[in-house]
């Protein structure tokens, strides 16, 4: 039996102590199937952002375990979370992070520059993940050549590079518009359709809507976790066809 790519068990995150302790997150349960494409929503003070960080390994749980492809994390030194960070989950952040007068392709390269992998499969893997966004065209532009959309777009193919078990994105639209965002929905939709798992934090309905599940989060416990019909989803028929 095939294992979960993401499986937190009775987590608690507890910052403080006495009068001041905070429990963001408290006691959730939570498992995420291959293929699976998830969104989190919550309001401020929910406990999303400190989940997500105990997801992408940024930060530990107070309690609790968590097993990410059947690894559990809190048995891995600093150097083993190092990397089941860069070969396990791709980030996608709602700030781009692409090195500035760096191109496109350069950019997607560098989560492979620190496995020792030589330089020509480096750039054929980060050709391959610029194709899969529908930048190949765009591998030589650097940032400020490109939209916001486009950017975010290549941070896609950055993560995607290392052929991780997971994607994990933090707000991924928060500074596109509209048009933008539907763009790289379309990327996300795509990639799921091919069987990419995707976890997504948001606050915009509009993106929670486009996932299969929708998690919610309320004062650091899931409050609601069910199966959605995706709306706008442009399955298989964007950037991947």
């Amino acid at each position: 039996m095939e294992v979960p790519v993401l499986d937190v068990r009775d987590v608690t995150k507890v910052y403080g102590g006495g009068d001041t302790e905070v429990r963001a997150l408290d006691g959730v349960n939570l498992q995420v199937e291959r293929g699976d494409y998830v969104a989190v929503m919550g309001s401020s003070g929910s406990g999303k952002s400190t989940l997500m960080n105990i997801l992408g390994c940024l930060d530990v749980p107070t309690t609790g375990t968590y097993l990410l492809d059947g690894v559990d994390v809190g048995s891995l030194g600093d150097e083993q979370l190092a990397l089941a960070r860069n070969r396990l989950i791709g980030f996608v952040f709602q700030a781009f992070n692409l090195i500035p007068r760096t191109s496109a392709v350069a950019n997607v390269e560098l989560p492979l520059a620190y496995s020792g992998m030589r330089a020509a499969e480096r750039r054929r893997r980060a050709m391959f993940a610029l194709d899969l966004v529908g930048l190949a065209d765009r591998a030589e532009h650097e940032p400020d050549q490109l939209s916001g959309g486009q950017q975010q777009r290549v941070a896609i193919a950055r993560a995607l590079v290392t052929e991780p078990a997971l994607l994990l994105a933090d707000e991924p639209t928060g500074n596109l518009d509209s048009h933008a965002t539907d763009d790289v929905l379309a990327v996300f939709d795509d990639l799921n359709a091919v069987g990419r798992t995707i976890v997504l934090v948001t606050h915009e309905e509009e993106v929670g809507s486009r996932a299969d599940r929708l998690i919610k989060l309320f004062d650091g416990r899931i409050a609601s976790d069910s199966r959605q019909e995706p709306v706008g989803r442009h399955a298989a028929a964007g950037v991947l066809s």
